[in-house]
């Protein structure tokens, strides 16, 4: 009987996984579907037929006279770059408070996790204001540090639980044979901290390639928009709405995060699960 109900519970759960993954799947395979359509295909035929043949023309011109390529440029540079700077800050910074003893740590790891609660709308306002003042509206460095910044609480924390996890005494040898806190750092945590690493780079590439509210807030010169904004302003000839090439234009959008994710998410999983166990 207990085999039965084994069986009976192993199946739901396929169905599930299935189920699931047809959810998950289906609407990223109609959008490249649809964008390889010519115009005729999606006026004429069924939403849900195939495509005729395979029709790169509309992503020629999502990327020529949509304005594509300059936004799709813009967006590498301004994820890249908060990356970058990420990685340089919220590294040394969790591993500070978590295994260096110094008067204020408790205070500040507060303040690092009240950041996490902090809605981007509240401060949208404030942000252009001083922005604007400072001159750094359309600029692609004001957009890096805007994404580094309401990236860096929730970086910190994921980074603070792996270095949790780091034994002490491993560090404590280390120093003991010499070593100083920067190649502590660079020599012994780096190496082990590769998961995380990854783990924290894939939600900064996520949240700074989709963004559009400070995007569309800070950028109003078309040559230095993101690839977000661009959908938004994306029209086809004549001011009307050219299906093929918006299709187009959302692929290109999406593609390079479900690559990514697709090559990066064994670390991901592994790097948010570095610092559940400690020793």
């Amino acid at each position: 009987m207990s085999g039965k109900k084994h069986i009976v519970s192993r199946c739901i759960s396929i169905i599930l996984v299935v189920l699931l993954l047809v959810i998950a799947i289906y609407p990223v395979l109609w959008l490249i579907l649809s964008s390889l359509k010519t115009q005729n295909e999606l006026t004429l035929n069924s939403a849900f037929s195939l495509p005729g043949s395979l029709n790169f023309d509309n992503y020629v011109e999502a990327w020529t006279t949509g304005n594509m390529g300059s936004s799709f440029v813009n967006s590498v540079i301004c994820t890249a770059g908060s990356m970058l700077l990420i990685v340089v800050i919220a590294v040394p910074f969790s591993f500070a408070l978590v295994k260096m003893r110094w008067k204020l740590r408790k205070r500040i790891n507060s303040y690092v996790l009240m950041g996490m609660m902090v809605p981007v709308q509240v401060a949208l306002i404030p942000l252009f204001s001083m922005y604007n003042t400072m001159g750094f509206t359309n600029s692609r460095i004001g957009l890096i540090l805007i994404y580094t910044a309401y990236s860096l609480p929730l970086s910190v924390t994921l980074l603070t639980g792996f270095f949790e996890s780091v034994p002490n005494e491993l560090i404590e040898a280390a120093v003991i044979d010499g070593c100083s806190i920067y190649q502590v750092l660079g020599k012994i945590v780096f190496p082990l901290m590769t998961n995380s690493i990854m783990t924290v780079l894939t939600l900064q590439f996520m949240s700074s390639w989709n963004d559009l509210i400070f995007s569309q807030t800070m950028i109003s010169q078309p040559a230095k928009q993101t690839i977000q904004t661009a959908l938004i302003m994306f029209n086809g000839s004549y001011g009307q709405v050219n299906w093929g090439p918006l299709f187009a234009a959302m692929a290109i959008a999406v593609i390079p995060t479900l690559v990514l994710y697709l090559f990066l998410s064994k670390f991901m999983i592994r790097g948010m699960t570095a610092g559940a166990v400690k020793g």
